[in-house]
């Protein structure tokens, strides 16, 4: 997956960068904890915040929820390092709740995608129905153990009928991306954020799901309530959450939440 953009872009982003954080903290060690929905955007956009600014930045992968060991909620519980914190949007309200996170900044919001096997046949999926009977139809279906995977499981399948028939072909991933499982054959169809289904290589994303199934998630950012550099992590978001940073994101299968940017 290709992220980058034309010179020009690149220079306004540096320029841009360095107005916003202009009066930022010298240069420091910058600790992120991030879930998969904005990663590939993410890493395309730090090494512009790290030129700007002269800060490091040093991030720890891991899903929004759950217990496996790179769970976010799994690594601040075992006392890693973290100053910025960027997940599902509810996942950080919980951290706020339980005094892990001090606040919240939405940045994007993010649909679900449905994807096979790179020339695998594309089932229609246009419709609820549709859908349907295509997951009825497949062999094996792959969703994720995050925002998505818990939408797909607890509320879809029940909405569609299906609970039932998905209970032995459906197959929650835990702490990997789907397209990953399903580029390798283990799956027929994979279901997960789009943003996260671009950035693996071997799958065919056939669209997101239709508007009457589809689930929006907000991915958000916050100061975590341990971080030795809050300020630093501050600059970090609100250059996330800025102009410069649109066109990378909406490249990445995201769509920017305007005027968070303070």
């Amino acid at each position: 997956m290709r992220f980058s953009s034309p010179h020009f872009r690149n220079v306004a982003i540096g320029a841009a960068a360095v107005l916003w954080l202009a009066g930022a903290a010298q240069a420091a060690e910058v600790h992120v904890m991030i879930s998969g929905g904005l990663s590939a955007a993410y890493n395309a956009l730090v090494p512009e915040f790290e030129k700007a600014t002269g800060n490091k930045v040093i991030t720890a992968y891991g899903p929004s929820m759950g217990t496996t060991v790179n769970a976010i909620p799994t690594r601040l519980d075992r006392g890693e390092p973290a100053d910025v914190l960027i997940l599902v949007g509810y996942a950080l309200d919980d951290l706020v709740k339980k005094g892990k996170a001090t606040s919240r900044v939405d940045l994007v919001n993010s649909k679900i995608g449905v994807a096979v096997k790179a020339g695998s046949p594309r089932p229609d999926i246009s419709t609820a129905d549709a859908v349907k009977r295509a997951l009825l139809a497949a062999k094996s279906v792959a969703y994720s153990d995050s925002a998505s995977g818990v939408y797909i499981s607890t509320e879809m399948f029940d909405k569609l009928g299906i609970t039932a028939d998905m209970k032995d072909k459906a197959k929650k991933i835990p702490a990997t991306p789907v397209a990953e499982i399903v580029a390798k054959g283990e799956a027929e169809i994979g279901m997960q954020q789009i943003s996260e289904l671009k950035a693996v290589a071997g799958v065919d994303i056939i669209g997101p799901l239709p508007e009457s199934l589809q689930k929006v998630t907000v991915f958000s950012a916050g100061i975590a309530s341990a971080s030795k550099e809050p300020e630093a992590g501050k600059a970090l978001i609100k250059f996330l959450a800025s102009p410069a940073a649109r066109e990378t994101i909406v490249n990445s299968g995201l769509e920017p939440i305007e005027g968070t940017a303070k």
